[in-house]
């Protein structure tokens, strides 16, 4: 009686892997241990968080379209790189208490993320002054500096919608630059942004807002301010 034929060991080379997964030899283990898992190359860096949406903000169309050829023709420069821009917006809150209740600084900062759309910083004391209660590096207040899309977009709603629901709202004083370019303005009430539900505000607090601009004189500056639409109070 013949025997059966046994089977033929898999070829090896291309092909056998297969056939070594399932009767073959076991495949190779990663090094490093029973169940190890194997180690990737490191993937690139994050991206920085961008503004959310497709549609450009409409003050900075406004700026290259409307204000670039308007203060060249008004001012006469020769480059549109010489006219002044808007370099960034700083948007600060104090919270004194924040020394003793350090959970009031959690409704402050959430107040400013909803009005920025992007997350402020906790500022904290330089150094301890005893008249004032108050030990250095203690928690008093908090921050948020508003670069490029999301600058313009807080600015059109600030000129557009919360500086309009001010009660008897005349403009913005014109004695707030500080002699570099910069205009410094302050808010009494955080109520007046949309973003901000008043039922769910534990207390009415104000900010600073400082516009920083690339002007070398607080008249190019206004002039710039003026032509983005902020409102400023006539003299008399």
């Amino acid at each position: 009686m013949a025997e059966p034929k046994k089977a033929d060991k898999a070829p090896a080379g291309k092909g056998g892997g297969a056939a070594a997964g399932r009767g073959g030899q076991a495949p190779a283990r990663p090094k490093g241990g029973k169940g190890a898992p194997a180690t990737e190359a490191p993937g690139p860096p994050a991206k920085r968080a961008s503004v959310s949406g497709t549609v450009p903000p409409r003050m900075r169309e406004r700026f290259r379209t409307a204000v670039v050829p308007a203060m060249m023709k008004e001012r006469g420069y020769a480059n549109p790189f010489q006219v002044p821009r808007l370099s960034k917006v700083v948007i600060n809150m104090g919270v004194g208490e924040g020394k003793e209740n350090p959970k009031v600084l959690d409704f402050a900062t959430a107040d400013l993320q909803a009005i920025s759309g992007q997350r402020p910083v906790i500022t904290r004391a330089k150094k301890s002054i005893a008249n004032f209660k108050l030990r250095e590096n203690v928690p008093i207040g908090c921050k948020v500096t508003l670069r490029g899309p999301r600058m313009y977009e807080f600015l059109d709603r600030l000129v557009n919608v919360a500086l309009p629901r001010v009660r008897d709202f005349k403009g913005v004083p014109p004695k707030g630059f500080d002699g570099r370019g910069n205009y410094n303005m302050g808010l009494k009430e955080q109520i007046i942004f949309p973003e901000i539900v008043y039922d769910k505000v534990d207390k009415v607090r104000g900010m600073d807002i400082t516009m920083v601009t690339t002007a070398e004189t607080d008249e190019e500056a206004k002039a710039l301010l003026t032509h983005l639409g902020v409102p400023f109070r006539a003299e008399v």
